[in-house]
């Protein structure tokens, strides 16, 4: 019985064994893997956190609202937290095994990466807050226009934190005084801040001060008390500019070679060097010139004075050519105070057009068309301003400039001439649809919130030309010739813009070389060159990002369609290069292809 009964229990434990196997051990490689991926969320997470904090109005831009009271601190001790918090960061973030990572967190981690360096290298070696001016006139605008533009919160939220901004924008000017070493800056950048400074009175008079009786009484007499203090410390902030900075302002707005390859690197992230950007952007120039010429050749056969047109011009043969036919684009132009309404035409045109071609997918959120804001005015005509991708179902804003009051006829006319009818259509698709807009709002649904706040500037100007080459090459405005040489000639823009760039920093390109490489080389009318001149010497390595982003985004096409061969569709193209956010096109590459992210 004794004998039976230990059979009977041996042969339970067997089978309770066979029944529940031992667990096998974890796979090293997997466990070393979740431990990376999720050290990485956590320092990526950590960073944002201590970025929005430090950086408010970003945080505010962005979507984060915690620090909506909150003003960006630029002084020592500000500069100094803000450098040892990025130090701090990128010594853990060099602790993680970046092969270990998933794909998509391998490019987050390449693009913190290069962020982080640039930030260090920014504020030790660039220094733009002890020579750039423009620094504390855009942050004073941005931190109260990011909170009123859009109704992310109920309107007597936003007013109580545009109040808080208020009253430490005055801090902000003294720092700004405090910082800033007039032999350091350039003329531009004092002369351009100072027609900016009050930029930050209107956003008030027209955004703020209107809805003050949205409050309680305690609290619209400190608003009305901020509003009171800011006029005085911007009338303050204005007699400083001009009677000090202005006059003793010596500084060289080139910012040389070693400069300008650094921050070319760190902006671009892209494995395109200076000398392949200039080596592109010249053989451009010449290919898309002989292209405008096949088209000039066409539409101005059989015209009354037609200039020669050989087949083989001389170069004076084929300028003569190419802007004649221009001038039957500029003929079409719109009155002075119709640009807006032209643009909002054009957006209508352009949208039914993406969508009867099912280009790519179409966006659901709202666009209103709108003049530019004054504190921006003075660099750019136009602008997309897109919410950012923490606030949602929030509106975007194409901003245009309006034509300033005080030009002459022949000023307004060269500007209509450059941004005529069809030249406003292509406005409006770089900025609008499917441009900017389009690929925006994409980008925003990305579920990486680190992609989104570190998104490319490459990849979006990139993106918009190339948009404008996939329209016309099918066919928008029903083929019209003019519309293509005018696209053509804007293409030009992005490759002069290229050019003039590292020309201008590098290579001291003189004004009267820029204007002859705009006005002549690439068609641009007299207006739009002198204001590309002056945001050339304001800024630096942001006007190739059209140029390169463009040629990559041309690459990659390029290598999809081979590589899809039938399979390859517009739209599937399209809606794949989008759904990666917003990362330097070398990585939107390597997850489209599969191929090694670098």
């Amino acid at each position: 019985m004794f004998r039976l009964l230990r059979l009977l229990s041996i042969l339970v434990l067997l089978a309770a064994c066979s029944a529940s196997p031992r667990k096998a051990p974890p796979d090293p490689a997997i466990a070393a893997a979740e431990a990376a991926n999720a050290a990485f969320a956590d320092l990526s997470q950590r960073w944002l956190d201590g970025y929005f904090k430090l950086a408010p109005v970003g945080a505010t831009q962005i979507g984060d609202h915690r620090y909506d009271a909150e003003l960006d601190d630029l002084s020592a001790e500000g500069r100094q937290r803000g450098l040892e918090f990025s130090r701090g960061m990128l010594a853990e973030l060099e602790q993680i095994d970046r092969s270990k990572l998933s794909r998509a967190n391998q490019v987050d981690y390449s693009i913190l990466h290069n962020q982080l360096r640039s930030d260090i290298w920014s504020s030790e070696t660039l220094q733009s807050w002890a020579w750039d001016p423009m620094v504390y006139s855009q942050l004073a605008g941005g931190a109260l226009y990011s909170l009123m533009a859009r109704e992310f919160a109920p309107l007597p939220d936003r007013l109580r934190a545009a109040t808080a901004r208020m009253e430490k924008l005055p801090g902000l000017f003294e720092q700004m005084q405090a910082n800033l070493d007039p032999a350091r800056v350039p003329k531009i950048h004092a002369e351009t801040v100072s027609k900016q400074n009050k930029g930050v009175l209107s956003l008030v008079d027209g955004l703020i001060a209107p809805h003050a009786k949205e409050l309680p009484d305690a609290e619209r007499k400190r608003l009305e008390a901020a509003i009171a203090g800011l006029r005085k410390a911007v009338a303050q902030n204005q007699t400083w500019i001009d009677r000090k900075l202005v006059p003793k302002a010596k500084g060289d707005f080139r910012i040389g070679a070693d400069l300008y390859d650094a921050k070319l690197a760190f902006a671009l992230n892209s494995p395109l060097t200076r000398a392949d950007i200039r080596q592109r952007a010249e053989a451009a120039l010449k290919s898309t010139r002989e292209e405008m010429y096949g088209i000039a050749r066409k539409v101005l056969a059989g015209k009354r004075k037609a200039p020669p047109l050989p087949e083989n011009p001389t170069p004076a043969q084929q300028q003569k050519a190419i802007q004649a036919a221009l001038e039957l684009a500029y003929a079409d132009r719109p009155k002075r105070d119709q640009v807006i309404a032209t643009a909002e035409a054009a957006l209508q045109r352009a949208t039914e057009f993406v969508r009867a071609k099912d280009i790519v997918g179409l966006p659901d959120a709202p666009l209103k068309i709108i003049p530019m804001p004054e504190f921006q005015r003075g660099v750019a005509l136009a602008y997309c301003d897109s919410p950012g991708p923490l606030d949602k179902n929030l509106d975007t804003f194409y901003a245009v400039s309006p034509i300033p009051k005080d030009w002459t006829k022949k000023q307004v006319d060269s500007f209509l001439r450059e941004y005529n009818t069809r030249s406003i259509e292509e406005l409006t698709i770089h900025e609008a649809m499917p441009g900017h807009y389009l690929q925006l709002w994409h980008s925003n649904k990305y579920p990486s919130v680190l992609r989104a706040v570190l998104s490319s500037g490459p990849f979006i100007e990139g993106w918009a030309v190339f948009t404008e080459k996939v329209m016309a090459d099918e066919g928008y405005l029903d083929g019209d010739p003019l519309y293509r040489l005018v696209h053509l000639k804007w293409d030009l823009r992005a490759i002069a813009n290229a050019i003039l760039d590292q020309a201008i920093h590098v290579d001291g390109m003189t004004r009267k070389d820029a204007m002859k490489l705009m006005t002549v080389q690439t068609f641009q009318e007299e207006r739009e060159a002198a204001g590309k001149w002056t945001r050339a010497q304001l800024t630096s390595a942001q006007l190739p990002t059209y140029f390169v982003g463009w040629q990559e985004h041309l690459d990659l096409y390029g290598d999809a369609k081979q590589r899809w061969g039938d399979g390859f569709v517009l739209r599937r193209y399209s809606d794949t290069v989008l759904s990666f956010g917003s990362p330097p096109v070398r990585y939107a590459r390597a997850l489209m292809l599969d191929e090694a992210i670098d």
